[in-house]
């Protein structure tokens, strides 16, 4: 049981978010555990500060999953703190209606927040960084964030900007969102953090946002600073990885900035990511190729692909 006054839970929400009820089947779940083993795990584990547990949620169904058992005895065998919750994801969904997707978060927590129980421990203070399963954060970003959270009062740290890197080709770009991107950490009282209507209350809106009405959970990371006293850090501080089998994501995104061409300077950032291979083509594929639907997605310009998920999404909410 953990002694210390805050715990850092680094939280990945593996499956269970967005359509096709957030699985999309065991060759995805297969080569995305790849990704995560290949480039997300060794990142973490080049963080300065180790001082922190990787959460990672999965539906109830993946509990019998042979590659999510794999994924955690690979785990353990490389020293990795963690801990698999197997009750949905532990923020708002936005394609269920309003009502449901409250409900489904209150359920997913009660539940979860018992299984982290331990992990808790005697801890003040829970600092919950979100974390995609496929993107990675520079090497000092969690010694950062305790320290910001210790020296400060706000109630969440997140970053503006970051780098874009195709993983088959260890190609690296700018990274300069428009919105505030999906890489920000929430700081809780222990007290909020364990009990599922606070921490919903805790982390809702303040005040009415485009269709969203006050009260209602972080409907998304564009929000963060419209539910939480946020302080954005003006610094490179993540990576979005790109592989071909991203879900909203790719190498063509209108985010891509300056293409970083020299050498030496395109190694000295994947290195302060934790990748270190830097041989081009190091990705395994599980052999799963896009769907025809997907390849044509990303043909057409960024602004129609997204006004076509706006539609898809509003089809199957």
């Amino acid at each position: 049981m953990v002694k210390s006054r805050t715990v850092t839970l680094v939280y990945t929400p593996f499956s269970g978010l967005g359509l096709y009820n957030g699985f999309r089947g065991n060759a995805w779940l297969k080569n995305r555990i790849k990704i995560f083993k290949q480039f997300v795990i060794p990142s973490w584990k080049a963080q300065t500060s180790q001082d922190f547990v990787h959460w990672i949620s999965w539906r109830p169904e993946e509990k019998t999953n042979p590659y999510v058992k794999e994924l955690g005895e690979w785990l353990q065998k490389e020293s990795i703190r963690y801990a698999f919750t197997f009750h949905g994801i532990c923020f708002y969904d936005d394609k269920y209606d309003d009502a449901v997707a409250k409900q489904r978060l209150t359920s997913n927590l009660h539940y979860t927040i018992g299984d982290l129980y331990n992990i808790i421990g005697e801890a003040e203070t829970v600092i919950m960084m979100i974390a995609p399963s496929d993107d990675l954060y520079e090497k000092n970003v969690v010694e950062t964030i305790q320290w910001m959270f210790k020296t400060e009062e706000w109630q969440a740290i997140g970053f503006t900007k970051g780098y874009i890197c195709n993983y088959k080709t260890k190609e690296v770009a700018e990274y300069n969102p428009l919105t505030n991107p999906p890489f920000y950490s929430i700081k809780f009282s222990r007290d909020v953090f364990t009990n599922p209507l606070k921490h919903i209350a805790y982390t809702s809106l303040k005040k009415d946002v485009g269709k969203y009405k006050v009260g209602t959970p972080l409907p998304s990371h564009e929000y963060v600073g419209d539910c939480l006293r946020y302080y954005q850090i003006d610094e490179r501080g993540f990576m979005v990885g790109v592989h071909g089998e991203n879900i909203s994501t790719n190498w063509l995104i209108p985010y891509k900035g300056e293409e970083v061409k020299e050498f030496f300077n395109r190694m000295n950032i994947l290195l302060s990511f934790g990748i270190t291979n830097m041989e081009d083509n190091e990705l395994e594929q599980s052999g799963f190729k896009a769907p025809l639907r997907k390849r044509l997605l990303f043909s057409l310009p960024y602004k129609w692909q997204r006004k076509i998920r706006y539609l898809v999404t509003e089809k199957f909410k």
